[in-house]
């Protein structure tokens, strides 16, 4: 049986990864943090720690999963490209599944968006559009990136260099060869995502909406049981669910 401890445990992600743990019987939920609590005071009650919290956290409860060589799943956006390269050199020593999103169907969404960038994103003009809660604080979604990255990889172009995020002030034509990002924050929205392929006379769009917390919590978990047994490495969603 994994036994699972949850960073954030109090709040509404937190929540959910606890009634996912509960609900799955390859798991039993360990202990759970928050703000003011110490992991190193649990350490043998779980195997895995499930984060979703801020960036701070995360790379707090890293350290210490690091120095006792527990497993992690990591569902925290918005950290920088050095704190990327922290959970990179950590997964030498630990095994990580770092994913911005652990919907089952999000990754499968992924999958499809590759096979599509190489059949049409040559000829496309590529935008994505992305909705949340209005509580999100990071924009674009790490989800929105995560697309961008995996459109861009597919066409053999540098998401760094080709991303569009706002157009206020640029004055010529839309270079094809860029790909734009639009963020919507307001309500109570899960998360909505969207990559559009704009072509001379037709338009594809593949989508996934999110109408409960649940599908990350549930694919978090998931992960957390497949992670177990795996060496020191840095996992994706897509290499749990063998996509």
């Amino acid at each position: 049986m994994t036994r699972i401890a949850i960073n954030g445990s109090k709040g509404k992600m937190g929540q959910a990864l606890k009634e996912a743990v509960n609900a799955n019987s390859k798991v039993e939920y360990g202990a759970g943090f928050d703000k003011g609590d110490s992991l190193k005071d649990s350490l043998d009650d779980f195997d895995v720690l499930i984060d979703f919290s801020r960036p701070e956290a995360s790379l707090n409860a890293l350290s210490t999963c690091k120095e006792s060589a527990k497993a992690m799943v990591i569902g925290t956006t918005g950290f920088s490209d050095s704190e990327l390269n922290l959970i990179n050199q950590a997964s030498k020593e630990i095994p990580i599944v770092f994913a911005p999103n652990m919907s089952v169907g999000v990754n499968l969404t992924l999958k499809i968006l590759e096979t599509s960038a190489k059949v049409i994103g040559p000829d496309s003009s590529i935008e994505i559009i992305e909705a949340h809660h209005r509580y999100k604080v990071d924009s674009p979604s790490g989800t929105a990136l995560k697309m961008g990255e995996v459109v861009a990889n597919a066409l053999g172009r540098d998401l760094s260099k080709c991303a569009i995020y706002g157009r206020e002030g640029i004055e010529e034509p839309r270079d094809q060869n860029t790909i734009g990002f639009s963020s919507i924050r307001g309500g109570d929205v899960v998360g909505e995502h969207t990559v559009a392929f704009f072509m001379d006379g037709e338009r594809v769009e593949i989508t996934h909406k999110a109408s409960s917390r649940m599908i990350y919590a549930n694919g978090a978990v998931r992960a957390a049981h497949w992670l177990i047994d795996k060496p020191s490495g840095l996992y994706s969603m897509q290499d749990v669910l063998e996509l």
